[in-house]
Order: structure tokens, then C-alpha cells, then sequence
């Protein structure tokens, strides 16, 4: 079992200060994991985001609002609840409406990982998480590529519908949102050995459960954490080795974003269970498995 070397980062965007605020009000907080950082954006009617020079893939999810997305030579538009995988090089997403946007970007974009507010968190580089080696080329080559919410239906069973997407280097849940809480004797305690978890929520209220296990050195315990959100949006970002669970709270619709880097294996090895997964293959050895 790996014993957490970090402590989580607690982000709590509906009560904290953007990390950037633009001319036109549009406001950035901006948080980071060891491979990938996050930028949660409320972006005002014509606001531009973009990257000049852009190494690898990246995630965008509108999840209010409208966009027009510009990468290379191809054009799309992503209305609300949109994700689109951009792919590397310039691109630039103008706002159409008003709305909230994420974008899930990985460590080689460098600038946005020193503007974390978490990014001390991460001096030393974070040697227990596996880096992302890339997953094989999309089907197709690299391009825009779009995917409504609305025309996808979650394979998952269970109780809270699982949506993933992946791309060559990142992968996304983006839950269904739910109304029905979750029952306290029902809750999923686990950790993962070598990579991290983002839970991004996008509406209602949480408690995560945090528990950092002991070794051997008694002087690294650290407490177990019950960190209350009161409000949405929020970023928890979960070490390598620490054990967590979540509650929502209150009454109305929550919904939960879960974000990895690079793709989970697990997830990618059930058929059909990544719904992008045509566009996406799996490394050779890891499909074969």
C-alpha cells in the first residue's frame, strides 16, 4: 500500500479569489495535480481562451454558455454540457454566451501549472505518481473532436452514471447529475497507489473523507480530514496512497467531475465502458491484457 506524501488540496472556488482575473471580468482558478492542472473559468459573452503553442491534447467542458472552438484549420461550436478534445498546436475558444468552462490541461503546460494555487504543493515534482506516457494516436489523427452529453447515454449500473471519455494523455467522468443522496452505510472508502484524483463539483454541496495511512515513522501521521463544501464549484485534488470518500449534502442536484491523468486502465479495459473509446485506442499490451 502507498502511504500519502502530500496533503490534499482543498479548492474551494465559490468562497476563494480567482487565481487571474481577465480585463473583461472574466475569472480563472487554476489548480494542479502532479500530471495535469485544471483551469475552472466563469467566462464573460466574447471572452477568448487560448494557447499559443499548445505540446499536447487537451480537454475542454462547457458546461454553461456557448463556445466557438478554433484548432488549426478545424471549427466547432460546443453549446452547454460539451466536451471537446482540442488538439495540439494554437487554438482558441471564444465565448458565444456567457457560461462556466473547464479546461483539463497536462503538466507541459507549464504556465498554467506555476499559476496553480496549489503549485507548492508540488516542488518536488510528485515522484510517487506515474507520469503520463501517451496513449497510442486517435483514430484519424489528431483533431477537434466534440461530444454532446445529450447523445450519450451512460453504460454504468450502478447508482451514479458514470460518463468517461478519454484522450491520449487525460480522462474524464463526467457523472449524470443526481438528486438522491447517498446513503451513509453505503459509502466507498479506497486510494490508489500511483496516480491522482481531481473530483471537481459543478453543483451542490459535499464532505470529503480523508484518511492519510500510518507508516512506519510516527512523526508523518497526519489526521484524518472531514472537509465540508458548502457550495459549488470546488476542486478536491486526492494524493497518491490517501484513502477518500465522498458525501453530497443537502437537498437538490448535485454533480461530480472526476479527473485522472494519464487514462485509467480499469476503466479503459471494460468494453463500452469509455464511451469515446472508437476514437481512442488503448496501448497493444493493456488491450491484450
Amino acid at each position: 500500500m502507498t502511504i500519502a506524501r502530500r496533503k490534499a488540496t482543498h479548492a474551494r472556488h465559490f468562497a476563494e479569489a480567482p487565481q487571474k482575473t481577465d480585463a473583461d471580468g472574466t475569472k480563472h482558478w487554476i489548480t494542479r495535480a502532479a500530471n495535469f492542472v485544471t483551469v475552472v473559468s466563469e467566462a464573460a459573452e466574447g471572452a477568448v481562451l487560448s494557447r499559443t503553442d499548445q505540446a499536447d491534447e487537451y480537454m475542454v467542458f462547457v458546461v454553461t454558455g456557448s463556445a466557438v472552438i478554433e484548432a488549426g484549420k478545424d471549427r466547432g461550436t460546443a453549446g452547454a454540457e460539451t466536451l471537446s478534445i482540442v488538439p495540439p498546436g494554437p487554438s482558441r475558444i471564444t465565448m458565444r454566451q456567457p457560461g462556466l468552462v473547464v479546461r483539463v490541461l497536462t503538466n507541459k503546460a507549464s504556465d498554467l501549472v506555476a499559476a496553480a494555487g496549489n503549485a507548492a504543493t508540488y516542488a518536488d515534482g510528485a515522484p510517487e505518481v506515474a507520469p503520463i506516457v501517451p496513449w497510442p494516436d486517435p483514430v484519424g489523427g489528431f483533431k477537434l473532436r466534440t461530444y454532446k452529453l445529450a447523445d450519450v447515454v451512460s453504460p454504468d449500473p450502478g447508482p451514479l452514471k458514470m460518463r468517461l471519455f478519454r484522450s491520449t494523455n487525460l480522462m474524464i467522468n463526467i457523472f449524470e447529475p443526481w438528486t438522491k443522496r447517498r446513503e451513509p452505510s453505503r459509502l466507498s472508502p479506497h486510494s490508489h497507489d500511483d496516480f491522482e484524483q481531481m473530483s471537481l463539483g459543478l453543483k451542490g454541496a459535499f464532505r470529503h473523507h480523508l484518511r492519510y495511512p500510518w507508516g512506519a515513522d510516527m512523526s508523518t501521521w497526519m489526521e484524518d480530514e472531514h472537509a465540508t463544501y458548502e457550495a459549488s464549484p470546488s476542486i478536491l485534488v486526492i494524493p497518491a496512497g490517501l484513502v477518500h470518500t465522498t458525501q453530497d449534502l443537502g437537498e437538490g442536484i448535485t454533480w461530480l467531475v472526476d479527473i485522472f491523468g494519464p487514462p485509467r486502465r480499469d476503466f479503459s479495459g471494460k468494453p463500452g465502458f469509455v464511451l469515446n473509446e472508437a476514437d481512442y485506442p488503448m496501448p497493444q499490451a493493456a488491450a491484450a491484457a
